[in-house]
């Protein structure tokens, strides 16, 4: 099962961008998109495929924050 992970962009030097989730900053293409720094994006594969709002990206990380809890 492959799932996209929500992260915020730190910093940019195209074709990469340094990303956080929840403290681990990881580089990531962002190839396909055209994000900010700020901007929320959604990854998959080390690919961010769509920069997403601050509310949907914060409500998905909150829902994988409680399935944390529950494993």
């Amino acid at each position: 099962m492959c799932i996209a992970i929500p992260g915020k962009i730190i910093s940019i030097e195209a074709p990469k961008a340094k990303v956080d989730f929840n403290g681990n900053v990881v580089d990531v293409n962002v190839g396909l998109i055209d994000p900010e720094v700020g901007d929320y994006v959604l990854v998959h594969a080390g690919c961010a495929i769509e920069v997403m709002s601050q509310d949907k990206a914060l409500e998905l990380i909150e829902l994988f924050r409680e399935l944390e809890e529950l494993a």
